[in-house]
């Protein structure tokens, strides 16, 4: 799969900006499998001037930027959630956990009985958990807790693909990166699918 992803990396003359990495003190951490170099975070410039201190996910290109100042952004890449369960809109870091532990909801329970049933009374953390090294729990003030979540995945082979159920996913050395950079609070947009990149 890994080779259908290449042509997000020859579409971006960004990918030769170096890479840009945050240090964590968590032994956990380190063994963490990352994808090859042409996908690590990278320095892009923007097309036009964003707040700083935001994320913002682009689905069609599987790309996640969090913004910085000078019309810059530290570009990552993601696996998005498949179409009818893809939500795009605004919201807000509401909670950041590391090596969170992971329940299904009812919703996905009810739509894959037999794949996450199983689970329906949760699952430690850990590294293969579905929610991976770091989470991200996504709010909205008229709902609080969306249960959707920008999270670390074991599973390079789904980064550049619709495969989740609602949740953006890096792999997860790239989460801690993210992670160590994101506040709470922090702005999140989740941009609609089927529109033109409107960051670069």
């Amino acid at each position: 799969m890994l080779s259908r992803r290449q042509f997000l990396a020859t579409t971006t003359a960004a990918l030769a900006a170096p890479a840009v990495h945050a240090q964590t003190a968590d032994p956990r951490d380190a063994n963490l499998v990352d994808l090859p170099a042409g996908f690590a975070p990278a320095r892009v410039n923007l097309q036009t001037e964003i707040a700083s201190g935001e994320i913002h996910v682009v689905p069609d290109q599987y790309r996640l930027y969090w913004t910085l100042p000078d019309f810059q952004a530290i570009r990552y890449f993601v696996g998005v959630g498949r179409d009818r369960l893809y939500e795009s809109g605004e919201f807000y870091v509401g909670a950041k956990k590391e090596y969170p532990s992971w329940t299904p909801t009812p919703d996905m329970i009810e739509r894959e009985p037999d794949h996450y049933g199983q689970y329906e009374d949760g699952m430690p953390g850990g590294p293969t958990n579905p929610l991976g090294a770091r989470a991200l729990y996504l709010f909205q003030p008229d709902r609080g807790d969306t249960f959707l979540r920008i999270h670390g995945t074991h599973k390079p082979d789904t980064i550049g693909f619709d495969v989740s159920n609602g949740c953006a996913r890096l792999v997860n050395a790239q989460i801690v990166d993210l992670y160590d950079r994101v506040p709470m609070d922090s702005r999140v947009v989740l941009h609609p699918k089927d529109i033109p990149n409107p960051i670069v």
